[in-house]
């Protein structure tokens, strides 16, 4: 007979924690914009701008992402200071670089050429305890298309309810 030994406490090292979710959204460019495609980025932070995005001081409804010189970068993003490092001089809405392969920026560079095509972060989360921007290459909706969407919303919310009364 095959003893068995004590097993091994749960540990809380903070390298085994997987600290994931979401820390920002722009739900309101799921409203504006036709998401044609989706991509994740890294996001290049400084320290304490790393400890304010943590504690969800990020703001990305007004931001957008541009590529400039092969490099994404991701323009009118808001993140608080962080109260603990008091810096004078640090910009809350400074331009950061997003982290992309070479594959992935060309592809998007050749898709923003297109017409009416832009890069638009729909939210910043936690993925193994990175922060990560998961932007869409959007095209803009008119004004009918909105209005299309929301009665095509009301009329699913409707059916749901009905069936679940049967």
């Amino acid at each position: 007979m095959k003893k068995s030994g004590p097993k091994k406490p749960a540990t809380n090292h903070p390298k085994e924690k997987k600290l994931e979710g979401i820390l920002a959204e722009n739900r309101k460019a799921f409203h504006e914009y036709e998401i044609i495609e989706k991509v994740t980025a890294g996001i290049v932070l400084t320290g304490p701008e790393v400890k304010s995005a943590r504690a969800k001081q990020f703001n990305i409804k007004p931001a957008y992402a541009s590529i400039e010189n092969g490099q994404v970068i991701l323009k009118n993003a808001h993140i608080a200071p962080y109260k603990p490092a008091a810096d004078d001089k640090y910009n809350p809405d400074r331009f950061r670089q997003l982290l992309l392969h070479k594959k992935e920026i060309a592809y998007l560079d050749s898709k923003l050429s297109e017409k009416g095509l832009t890069l638009i972060p729909l939210q910043a989360h936690l993925t193994k305890g990175k922060i990560k921007i998961l932007l869409g290459l959007c095209k803009g909706k008119l004004q009918f298309d909105k209005r299309a969407d929301l009665k095509k919303k009301a009329q699913n919310m409707e059916i749901k309810r009905v069936l679940k009364r049967y």
